[in-house]
């Protein structure tokens, strides 16, 4: 319809939703054109939202794995402490048997229970981690549901 007979080719403001879809019930009198083109500016833009939400999950995650990794870490320098003043308090206790090796050994049983105790830790926060990205799986679940509709 041309815009001498009442009719105005672009639709109000208030007939498009969040993206600036056309509501549905409303009359249209958009061109084949002005339609692919609006929904190609859609598209674009779901796609760059979908792309930024995906960054900031990951970056979340990353840092989870970070910290665990982190803990890891910490967990092999003090087992690698605990090996090392486990072969001194050995290498004494068989050598002078005084009371010095016992307490090389307290300090060995110490770095193992810290080696531990940082292991646990860290296998825990790597556990916590979660790769799969819920929020962009079910955004993308919306968005595929969205473009159907639009489609029909």
């Amino acid at each position: 319809m041309t815009g001498t007979q009442g009719y105005d080719p672009v639709p109000p403001a208030s007939t498009t939703g969040p993206v600036g879809s056309h509501v549905a019930g409303t009359e249209d009198e958009r061109s084949l054109g002005q339609i692919v083109g609006d929904l190609s500016h859609d598209l674009t833009t779901l796609v760059k939202q979908e792309l930024e939400l995906a960054r900031t999950e990951l970056k979340e995650e990353a840092a989870k794995a970070g910290k665990g990794a982190g803990m890891l870490g910490g967990a092999g320098v003090s087992g690698l402490l605990a090996l090392i003043l486990g072969s001194f308090a050995l290498a004494y206790l068989l050598d002078n048997w005084m009371p010095v090796e016992l307490a090389f050994l307290i300090v060995t049983i110490l770095w193992a229970i810290v080696g531990a105790v940082l292991a646990a830790r860290g296998r825990k926060e790597l556990k916590n981690t979660n790769p799969q990205l819920p929020e962009t799986q079910q955004t993308l679940k919306e968005d595929a549901a969205w473009a159907r509709a639009q489609k029909s």
